[in-house]
């Protein structure tokens, strides 16, 4: 059985002192769940304190990006070295540096492999637009990013991946458990075709997109799903907590 993990990304939410009060408030909660990884990922400024608050907690942290070079002149970038030691996991390759960053697939492959190097645990987004969405290209479009962003990386032992259609994010319109268990099994069959069948059996593939503590059960009751990246919903204490503790209730064996 795959664990489930639930990750809130804060995108860029929160002071350092709005940080520190958003974990004290839900940390003891969270803690209290069983059969569940949490991970928080924090803006960069918080990484540090939000990481001196989870010390002795189960809960995990992670950084929402990284640049792939390890040092020089790339003014306002974080490398991979400088999260080792910081935190545990990473996202890459999330819609939104997709989308108003422009990062391509084969930038998301450098970052990967910058983030192994490092013994970070990447979160690997893909997912279609709204326009290939409706013009019936998910399948495309998701096995185009998943091989693209895969491209070079020779072991995936630690890979996490997210599948977050990018209509369904912020937007409250939010996917289907069914329709995102299919898209969540044609990735797991790609990393299969790439790795093996046992590395797609034990790689953990999150849904993401407006996903609620009202919809979480119908995504984590899906075969195939096992978790969520959760966007606005992480920002709210009690919603965050009442995600992983229905994840639990419905997965825990």
């Amino acid at each position: 059985m795959r664990q489930p993990l639930i990750a809130g990304n804060w995108k860029m939410n929160t002071t350092i002192s709005e940080a520190e009060a958003l974990v004290l408030e839900m940390k003891d909660n969270l803690n209290r769940f069983v059969g569940v990884e949490t991970v928080l990922c924090p803006p960069y400024v918080s990484l540090a304190n939000v990481g001196r608050l989870l010390q002795g907690s189960s809960i995990r942290l992670g950084a929402q990006n990284l640049f792939f070079e390890e040092r020089g002149a790339f003014t306002g970038e974080i490398s991979a070295s400088m999260l080792e030691g910081l935190c545990q996991y990473v996202i890459l390759g999330h819609s939104e540096r997709r989308q108003y960053f422009k990062e391509s697939n084969e930038l998301v492959s450098k970052k990967m492999a910058a983030a192994l190097k490092h013994g970070l645990k990447p979160v690997l987004c893909v997912g279609e637009v709204l326009g290939e969405y409706e013009a019936g290209r998910t399948r495309e479009v998701v096995s185009e990013q998943v091989h693209g962003s895969l491209a070079g990386i020779s072991d995936a032992r630690h890979l996490t991946v997210a599948y977050e259609p990018v209509w369904a994010i912020g937007t409250g319109k939010a996917a289907t458990g069914e329709s995102a268990n299919r898209t969540i099994g044609l990735i797991r069959s790609l990393i299969a075709e790439k790795y093996s069948h046992g590395v797609a059996q034990a790689t953990r593939i999150l849904y993401g997109g407006s996903v609620t503590s009202a919809n979480i059960e119908e995504f984590v009751s899906q075969s195939e799903i096992d978790g969520a990246l959760v966007g606005g919903a992480s920002l709210k204490a009690p919603e965050f907590t009442n995600i992983v503790k229905i994840t639990s209730q419905t997965r825990h064996v």
